[in-house]
């Protein structure tokens, strides 16, 4: 009751102090009134009516406060609805060659984001927007925009399986993508995901989310983009990017979106399964990895295809998960820059992990990337192949944790000077 108490104190001040004319004017009259306001019973609310009718008025048009997974301001008739969230993850990271020396201590807040949900007129008009404000999130793009704002996207939701947005967003890819970076077992996304994954993009999206009970579902996703990634801006080359994704859920929807948590955090009683595969054609693309990348030489352009599929299962605490996917573009080098390229080629994840009841989870990942002979010598490697371990303490599920990882590296036909080892500890906290 106290917090409570001090959350609706520190809601009332701005609403206090934007009529002046109706607060008490010394500062023991106020504080008496906001501890009346805060912390007395109804029956002293009514007493004071008498006195102060103008601050019960505001008191009833004041947002509800709902405390729990954020903080939601919704006006007592409903017309909007705001729900505040904040996350950050605090990363230790060491690096070392072959020998085990250390080569390298990265030390940082990796991520720290604000985000807004809601809706707006009404529940069917939903929105979304999320900043970064650490240099992981915020870099500068190659045409000197810059990435504050990851997600701004409106929604039309007409029923429960349809939805239609137009703004900024995820690309619905790879599922690795798809979930987000707070709700992952290992301290980052796999090596493959940070090659071959889309992003965002500006545009169109679509959604169609059937419930069929616990039978066989399906969902299918599709967008039309700029294919130029977030915040790019415009684009003169008049090409666009295509993407489509089905999932298909064989036994029945995951319980509490599992689908979209890595780990088995509703310890299915059921076998649960996802199989899903998505494409995407990005037309006269300007970047070397179509959504993401340096601009190509010389103002040129190509077009980018990008494959995907995924695979997960998930019961009684086991979970697995495996994704394939890959890029082709039919001519990935440029005469004029020959430290220029696309990573024509494919990569294979798969990960595993047991998750206890007194909620530690351990996991284990094992990446590979293969890139194209066009691009072998360029890429500097054959094969790329990383095997990861980590531990996770789930505190408040996947909003509270603390996180370690181990990794190997092995690059086969690659000179022997890069990271063989990677150690890694991460706090999650977010609201």
């Amino acid at each position: 009751m106290k917090r409570l108490a001090t959350l609706l104190l520190l809601a009332a001040s701005p609403f206090a102090a934007a009529q002046e004319n109706t607060l008490p004017k010394s500062p023991a009259q106020e504080a008496s009134l906001l501890r009346r306001t805060a912390f007395g019973t109804a029956d002293s609310l009514r007493t004071d009516a008498a006195t102060d009718a103008g601050l019960l008025e505001r008191l009833r048009n004041m947002p509800n406060l709902e405390v729990g997974r954020g903080i939601t301001f919704r006006p007592k008739n409903d017309w909007f609805e705001l729900t505040m969230r904040f996350r950050m993850q605090n990363l230790l990271a060491l690096s070392f060659d072959e020998d085990f020396t250390l080569t390298k201590t990265d030390a940082r807040v990796k991520r720290l984001r604000l985000r807004f949900d809601g809706y707006i007129y009404s529940p069917k008009l939903v929105y979304s927007v999320q900043l970064g404000f650490t240099g992981y999130d915020a870099e500068t793009l190659p045409n000197g925009s810059t990435n504050i704002v990851r997600d701004a996207i409106v929604y039309y939701v007409p029923n429960a399986a349809w939805n239609i947005g137009f703004g900024q967003t995820k690309i619905k890819a790879n599922r690795a993508r798809i979930n987000s970076s707070s709700a992952l077992q290992f301290v980052d996304r796999s090596i493959v995901n940070s090659e071959f994954n889309l992003d965002r993009d500006f545009g169109l999206f679509g959604e169609y989310n059937p419930l069929r009970g616990e039978g066989f579902n399906l969902s299918a996703k599709a967008s039309v983009t700029l294919g130029e990634g977030r915040n790019w801006g415009s684009s003169s080359g008049g090409g666009l990017a295509y993407t489509g994704r089905v999932e298909l859920y064989p036994l029945g929807r995951f319980g509490a979106k599992g689908d979209l948590l890595e780990g088995d955090f509703d310890h299915e009683e059921r076998v649960r399964i996802l199989l899903a595969g998505a494409y995407s054609y990005n037309h006269k693309a300007a970047r070397l990895s179509g959504q993401r990348g340096a601009l190509m030489p010389d103002g040129a352009t190509r077009n980018i295809g990008s494959y995907f599929v995924d695979f997960i299962l998930k019961y009684r605490g086991f979970a697995f998960y495996t994704d394939f996917m890959g890029r082709t573009s039919g001519d990935p080098l440029f005469d004029t820059d020959r430290n220029a390229f696309i990573y024509d080629g494919c990569g294979l994840n798969v990960q595993t992990s047991y998750l206890f009841g007194s909620k530690w989870e351990v996991a284990l990942r094992n990446s590979t990337l293969f890139p194209d002979a066009e691009v072998r010598p360029y890429a500097g490697y054959e094969r790329w192949n990383q095997t990861s371990v980590a531990v996770t303490r789930y505190i408040i599920g996947h909003s509270l944790k603390v996180q370690a990882d181990a990794s190997y590296n092995h690059r086969s036909r690659s000179a022997a000077d890069y990271n063989r080892w990677e150690i890694r500890f991460q706090l999650e906290l977010g609201l």
